[in-house]
């Protein structure tokens, strides 16, 4: 099943659930500021996404926004400190994040990618 995580406030993320349902796809959506990702969802995000962006400091600066307003508060950091700060502050990924199952993770708007899942 097709997991969104996002913000009901978010653009991105009300045209992703507008996608999957208009192709009758089965997601959950998960508002992150009611319910962060889990430690184990979150390594898979950043997993997933690893092998696509070439390794995991790269996948990590991929998912963070960087017109978030907390975004100079990451951006300075080194690379081995990025991970548990975008894990700390989810409000700083970029929206949605798409997972399919286990290995297979979006962040923004992917909308080739998902066509790819269905």
């Amino acid at each position: 099943m097709i997991q969104i995580f996002g913000t009901n406030k978010s653009f991105d993320c009300k045209a992703a659930q507008r996608f999957f349902k208009e192709r009758r796809i089965p997601f959950q959506f998960i508002d992150l500021k009611e319910k962060a990702l889990s430690r184990g969802e979150f390594d898979s995000v950043v997993a997933a996404l690893a092998r696509s962006e070439g390794g995991r400091a790269a996948a990590v600066d991929s998912m963070a926004d960087k017109a978030a307003k907390d975004y100079a508060s990451f951006a300075y950091l080194d690379d081995s400190s990025k991970e548990d700060k975008l894990f700390e502050n989810q409000l700083l990924l970029k929206l949605p994040v798409c997972r399919n199952g286990k290995d297979a993770a979006t962040v923004g708007m992917q909308q080739k990618v998902w066509e790819g899942w269905l």
